[in-house]
């Protein structure tokens, strides 16, 4: 480090000979390392590297550039970094030498950005909302996320390629993995909507319910069997199962679930499924043991309801 501390040193003070040319030595480092995270689409930390007045505002910790404070400023200290929880770029590859060398001169020569033409949002009488400033969304789960992770000093993940995401979200929604011809046409898809058209494919499967269906019944203590020693088979149980699975699918209104299942075959014109759907209550053990209480073994039957 203290090699690469010196030799830093020695290259800044030779560029310190000749200006640092923005567009020539710098422009093309943010772009490379830093706008994939800190651009007009993505602004991690609330940090952003394509203008300069957002570049030395700094982000939501802080300002990582202090023009004329090379040594000092946030950004040279994560470039140079070999903690994997603070680097710059989190993933990719590494500031080279010469590169660090030209970011702090430039820092060091006051920070200079170009003069480009302010964003119509800061021209007079552009009220319209579309040319006012993005700003940061306090109410997605993406804010409460980035909020935890800036008090934890920990870096967000980079962004996951499509075969990461592609198997995430199949084993999230459907329980199962893709199949690498689901991969390869997924990879291959580079229309922009490529993942909403995934995620609509894969809500619209049966098996999404098939999946989803599991977390109601187990909370329901669904079973094939009675329990206890006899354990005799319930040969009609699948039929409430299926109920459960199709109604997910068919996103019912989960008031309209929970009447059906308590009391569908009370409602008016109770169709047969909705009498299936009382099937809920018989989710009990059920002891069919000699010597049982039967009026006893109800009572606890109806308890456990």
């Amino acid at each position: 480090m203290r090699r690469l501390l010196l030799s830093l040193s020695v290259a800044a003070g030779a560029m310190a000979q000749s200006p640092i040319d923005f567009a020539k030595d710098i422009e093309p480092i943010f772009k490379r390392s830093c706008i994939g995270c800190h651009g007009p689409a993505v602004q991690t930390n609330g940090l952003r590297f394509d203008d300069g007045e957002s570049a030395l505002k700094g982000g939501y910790s802080g300002p990582v550039i202090i023009p004329g404070k090379g040594t000092e400023s946030e950004i040279i200290r994560r470039v140079m970094s070999d903690k994997s929880t603070i680097v710059m770029p989190p993933s990719g590859p590494r500031l080279s030498n010469d590169e660090i060398s030209r970011l702090q001169a430039w820092i060091n020569e006051g920070a200079k950005w170009p003069q480009r033409a302010k964003p119509m949002a800061k021209r007079r009488g552009s009220s319209h909302w579309a040319f006012q400033p993005v700003k940061r969304e306090t109410g997605s789960i993406d804010s409460y996320v980035a909020t935890r992770l800036q008090k934890e000093s920990i870096a967000p993940s980079p962004r996951a390629s499509k075969p990461q995401l592609i198997r995430r979200l199949k084993l999230d929604l459907l329980g199962l993995p893709p199949t690498p011809d689901e991969v390869a046409a997924f990879v291959a898809d580079t229309r922009p909507d490529a993942y909403d058209r995934l995620v609509d494919s894969y809500l619209a499967s049966p098996h999404f319910g098939e999946k989803w269906a599991r977390q109601w019944l187990d909370l329901a203590r669904y079973a094939d069997s009675d329990g206890y020693e006899k354990d005799q088979v319930r040969p009609h149980a699948w039929r409430y199962r299926q109920w459960v699975i199709n109604a997910i699918n068919a996103d019912m209104p989960f008031d309209q679930f929970t009447v059906e299942q308590i009391a569908g075959d009370l409602l008016p014109n109770a169709t047969t499924e909705q009498r299936v759907a009382t099937g809920f209550h018989r989710n009990v053990l059920v002891n069919r043991e000699a010597g049982v209480d039967r009026a006893e073994a109800r009572y606890e039957q109806l308890i456990n309801r």
